[in-house]
C-alpha cells in the first residue's frame, strides 16, 4: 500500500476516535469520581461491550498466533481460556465487592477496606507495573503492525495513537474511553469476523493440514494443532494471565461503571464469550504459519498469512490495528491514573493532576516501547505477574471474613518465598532468586511450578495465618 494512503487512514481513524471521545463529555461538568468511574452509567451491553474492547489490544494480532508457532494444542487452548477467565471472575467477584463498596474506584480501593493501607499499595504498585508494561507493549506493537502492513515508521504510529488516546481520555476520562469502546468494539467484532471469513473461505481444508502439520524447518517451533503434550505450559498461560489481569484496574472500574450486579455479571459473561474463541482462532492460525516452515519473526506470525493480501484487505487492517490499539490505550492510561489517583496517592491527587498524568506517562511509555525489545517486555510481564500469582489469592480471600489483614500481606510476601524454596529444593537457592525474576523453563516459556508455588504458598499462608492470629488478637 502506498505510505501517503496509510498515513491518511492512520490519522483518519484516529481523528474518528478521537472526535468520539471528546463528544461523549462535551455537555457534562465531571467530577473527579465521574472521570474515573462513571458510577453506575452502563448497561449490560455496552458494559460487555466495553470490556471486550478494553481487553481485545492489538497484542490479539500477535501474541496468540506467536503462542500457536512455538506451542501446540494446549498451549492455544490455555491462551484462550486465560483471556476469557477474568472476565469470568469478575462476573462473580466484582458484584460482592460492589456489594461491600459501593463507592470504590479500583481493586485495591477494596482492599484497603478488608486488608489495609500497607496492602493497599502493595497491589497498587503492582498493578501500575502491570499495567504500564501493557501500555508500552500496545505501543511497540502498533508500531511494528504498521511498518509490517505499510511499511510506516514505527514511532510515528506511536506517537500519533498515544497523542490522540492520552488527550481525549485526559478530557473526558472514564466516559469517553467507555463511549470509544462501543464504536471500538463494534469495529473489531465486524473486520475481525470479516477478514477471518476471507481467509477461512479459501482453501480451508489447506489450512486445516498446515495447523495439523509439524514445522518441517523450525525445530524451535513444536506448533501443531496435533500436539498434544503441552498441557503444562497451557495451564501455566491460565495461571499466569488471569492472576495479573485481575489487577488490570480498567475491568475494575467497568465493575463500578455497570449500572447494576446483574449488567455487571451479563457484561462479563458476554465479553468472555466474545474473545475466547477469536484467541482460539487467532492462536489456530500461528500453527498454520508453523506448519507451512521457519518463519523471520514468529511474533508476526499471523501477517505472514496476509503476505499477498490486496490493498482493500490491509487497509480494512490497519483501521482494525488501530482500533484495537486506541481500545486497550485508553482503558490502560485511565486505569493507570485511577491506581495513581487512589491507591498510592491516597487521593491527594485532584483531577487536574490527574489529567496532568495522563499525559505525562505518554513520553515515557513511547522511550520504552521504541527502545526495549520483545524479551525484555515479556520478562517484564512475567515478573508482573509472579507478582499477581503470589497476590491474587490473599486478595480474593478477602471476601472470606476471617481474613487478617497481617496474614494477607504475609501470605502474598511468602508466594515469593514459596518461588525460592521451591527453586531452591529442586536446584538451588539463587536458582530460586532467579525465578521471581525470570519464572520460566527451559523453553524460555513460563514455568507452571514456579507459579503454582507462589499460588499455593500465598493461599496456606494467608489461611494459616488467619486462623492463628485472628484479626484483632
Amino acid at each position: 500500500m502506498e505510505t501517503n494512503i496509510a498515513y491518511l487512514l492512520m490519522l483518519s481513524t484516529l481523528g474518528f476516535f478521537g472526535y468520539v471521545g471528546f463528544q461523549a463529555t462535551k455537555v457534562k461538568e465531571l467530577d473527579s469520581d465521574e472521570f474515573l468511574s462513571a458510577r453506575g452509567s452502563q448497561d449490560r451491553l455496552r458494559i460487555g461491550l466495553s470490556l471486550f474492547a478494553s481487553g481485545m489490544g492489538i497484542w490479539v494480532l500477535f501474541g496468540p498466533s506467536e503462542v500457536g508457532y512455538y506451542g501446540g494444542f494446549w498451549d492455544v487452548t490455555g491462551y484462550a481460556v486465560s483471556a476469557a477467565t477474568p472476565f469470568l471472575l469478575l462476573a462473580y467477584v466484582g458484584p460482592m465487592i460492589r456489594e461491600r463498596l459501593p463507592e470504590g474506584v479500583t481493586l485495591a480501593d477494596y482492599v484497603r477496606m478488608r486488608l489495609g493501607r500497607p496492602m493497599q499499595v502493595y497491589v497498587g504498585l503492582i498493578s501500575v507495573l502491570y499495567m504500564f508494561t501493557f501500555l508500552f507493549a500496545e505501543f511497540t506493537a502498533i508500531g511494528k503492525g504498521m511498518e509490517i502492513l505499510a511499511g510506516l515508521e514505527p514511532l510515528i504510529p506511536m506517537v500519533a495513537v498515544a497523542i490522540v488516546t492520552a488527550a481525549y481520555t485526559a478530557y473526558g476520562g472514564l466516559p469517553a474511553s467507555l463511549a470509544t469502546d462501543r464504536i471500538q468494539a463494534l469495529i473489531v467484532l465486524f473486520l475481525v469476523v470479516a477478514l477471518l471469513l476471507f481467509l477461512f473461505g479459501g482453501d480451508i481444508g489447506g489450512l486445516l493440514a498446515d495447523a495439523k502439520a509439524y514445522n518441517p524447518t523450525d525445530e524451535l517451533s513444536i506448533g501443531s494443532m496435533s500436539y498434544m503434550d503441552s498441557f503444562e505450559s497451557g495451564l501455566a498461560l491460565v495461571v499466569a494471565i488471569t492472576a495479573a489481569e485481575m489487577f488490570s484496574q480498567g475491568n475494575w472500574q467497568r465493575a463500578w461503571a455497570s449500572e447494576s450486579d446483574e449488567a455487571l455479571k451479563h457484561g462479563a459473561w458476554f465479553a468472555a464469550a466474545l474473545v475466547l474463541p477469536l484467541v482460539f482462532v487467532m492462536g489456530v492460525l500461528g500453527t498454520v504459519v508453523a506448519g507451512q516452515g521457519a518463519v523471520d519473526d514468529p511474533s508476526a506470525a499471523f501477517f505472514y498469512l496476509i503476505d499477498e493480501a490486496g490493498t482493500l484487505f490491509i487497509a480494512a487492517f490497519i483501521v482494525l490495528a488501530v482500533a484495537l490499539v486506541c481500545s486497550s490505550a485508553d482503558t490502560l492510561q485511565n486505569a493507570i491514573v485511577a491506581s495513581l489517583t487512589r491507591d498510592l496517592s491516597d487521593g491527594r491527587m485532584d483531577l487536574r493532576l490527574a489529567r496532568i498524568a495522563t499525559i505525562a506517562m505518554m513520553p515515557i511509555a513511547i522511550y520504552y516501547a521504541s527502545t526495549m525489545d520483545a524479551l525484555s517486555v515479556f520478562e517484564i510481564f512475567l515478573f508482573a505477574d509472579l507478582l499477581a500469582t503470589a497476590t491474587v489469592a490473599p486478595v480474593l480471600l478477602s471476601l472470606w471474613d476471617k481474613v487478617s489483614p497481617a496474614a494477607a500481606l504475609f501470605g502474598a510476601v511468602s508466594g515469593l518465598l514459596s518461588v525460592i524454596i521451591y527453586g531452591a529444593y529442586t536446584a538451588d537457592i539463587s536458582t530460586g532468586i532467579g525465578y521471581i525474576f525470570s519464572p520460566t523453563n527451559d523453553w524460555g516459556l513460563a514455568n507452571l511450578d514456579v507459579f503454582l508455588a507462589a499460588l499455593i504458598g500465598s493461599a496456606l499462608v494467608t489461611v494459616v495465618g488467619s486462623l492463628a492470629v485472628p484479626d484483632g488478637s
